[in-house]
């Protein structure tokens, strides 16, 4: 047994039907030239075989009668076979087949009673092409150490064979619980000042994003527990060309591509609300060297400026509110981060109260994120390149909508969630990034 810290617990008290409250990848892969026709089958028996589960790929919650979420029960013997799983798409294996089963898989939830996390290997791509969908219950980790344990599975060489899996490989720990405890507790001492000198930046200086000030949208309304995902990949070297003429971040252009995305989307809905939409965005606290469990992610806003139509303009005014909040965000202790985090997001909980979403101003109006781990080199497992790795998080009470990035190679690879009900035609998302992307070259002159 193990006590569940009060944030990874959030993440089960708050999951319902409506709600699955696990983070994913879909993961595309080239076979290797000299591949066989049971390549992928001969992967996943070699996978099967890898029976030495690590211990946050054998927990779940503890049954206490009617109480749980208390403790973490660790399961002595995981069943690989259910938790590992091999299908095929039906002919002709269209993508958009691909992307419609990983719809449904990212749509159900995981089993309380069993280890909290799923992998998929999918054959049957018309090109060739194999993928691999993973999901993993976000009390068990964030997704920035989700990505960097299953980066640890593959190799810059293409000629090595080993079998690595997620569940076999121990996490580089970072502080400890307790000593994350004790850090946090010795920055309770700065709490005065530090809130103090945040208030005045905030007054005198008026350059942070506040929640609750964000425009009620169609993004914002109880959704069902349906999903629909899309994916894309765009060069690399086409956002660091904006981010350099530009003199901005490629995280400011991710940003900028999205506002325009969305922008275009809610006028084709005739739902753009005149005043612009608020970004949620997660930041990760974690050290480089740490891809242990639990969550430990802040967040801060920013304005998408989608009330604009000149992209150069939008661009700049998203660089200047992600700059200014994170000067703030980044000279406050880890308690004041996490408290200042929670403040952002606490307003969703009030989402669940009845009648709440439509009457009141949501704390922001979608969350968008990029979990880039920094590795730029092509990467591989058993000889196959990965081709895609498109990150797929969670739609939320009130948040209908979640953008989420991270790199690949030379890449830079999106994934897309929505509530399927309340979000129609979102494919038609991915369009209006390529649109805007080119918007944005053409005002900052590449």
């Amino acid at each position: 047994m193990e006590p569940i810290s009060p944030t990874d617990a959030l993440f089960l008290v708050g999951e319902s039907r409506e709600h699955p409250m696990h983070v994913g990848s879909l993961q595309l892969f080239e076979p290797p030239e000299d591949a066989g026709p049971h390549f992928v089958r001969d992967s996943y028996q070699a996978m099967l075989e890898c029976t030495d589960v690590q211990p946050s790929f054998r927990k779940h919650p503890a049954f206490f009668g009617g109480v749980t979420n208390v403790a973490w029960s660790f399961d002595k013997d995981v069943e690989l076979d259910y938790h590992l799983r091999r299908s095929a798409l039906p002919e002709p294996g269209r993508v958009r087949d691909l992307l419609e089963l990983a719809s449904r898989l990212h749509g159900s939830l995981l089993d309380r009673h069993r280890p909290l996390w799923e992998a998929h290997l999918v054959e049957g791509l018309q090109d060739g092409r194999y993928a691999v969908y993973t999901k993993y219950h976000h009390s068990l980790m964030d997704g920035v150490s989700a990505l960097r344990l299953m980066q640890r599975a593959f190799t810059s060489d293409p000629d090595d064979d080993e079998v690595r899996v997620p569940w076999s490989l121990g996490p580089r720990k970072g502080p400890s619980l307790f000593g994350r405890v004790g850090r946090t507790a010795g920055s309770a001492l700065a709490m005065a000042p530090s809130t103090l000198k945040l208030a005045r930046a905030a007054l005198l200086e008026q350059q942070l994003t506040l929640p609750f000030r964000a425009p009620r949208t169609m993004f914002n309304v109880r959704i069902g527990g349906a999903r629909r995902v899309a994916a894309q990949s765009w060069s690399l070297d086409r956002v660091k060309a904006v981010k350099s003429a530009a003199g901005m971040t490629v995280n400011d252009v991710v940003l900028a591509m999205s506002s325009g995305a969305l922008r275009a989307y809610l006028i084709e809905q005739n739902a753009l609300p005149e005043a612009p939409l608020t970004a949620m965005v997660p930041v990760n606290l974690r050290k480089s060297d740490d891809d242990g469990g639990g969550n430990l992610v802040g967040t801060f806003l920013c304005n998408l400026a989608t009330d604009l139509d000149d992209p150069a303009k939008r661009l700049e005014i998203i660089s200047t509110s992600i700059r200014d909040t994170k000067e703030i965000f980044q000279q406050l202790p880890p308690v004041q981060q996490l408290a200042s985090s929670a403040f952002n997001i606490g307003g969703l909980f009030l989402g669940l109260i009845p009648g709440y979403l439509s009457t009141a101003a949501p704390p922001f109006n979608i969350v968008i994120s990029n979990v880039s781990a920094g590795r730029s080199e092509p990467l591989y497992w058993r000889g196959a390149r990965l081709d895609g790795n498109y990150p797929l998080s969670i739609a939320l009470e009130g948040q209908a909508v979640n953008i989420t990035v991270t790199g690949n190679a030379n890449n830079l690879d999106f994934g897309i969630v929505g509530c399927r009900r309340s979000v129609p035609h979102l494919q038609r998302m991915l369009g209006h990034l390529e649109t805007s992307l080119k918007d944005l070259e053409r005002a900052v002159g590449v």
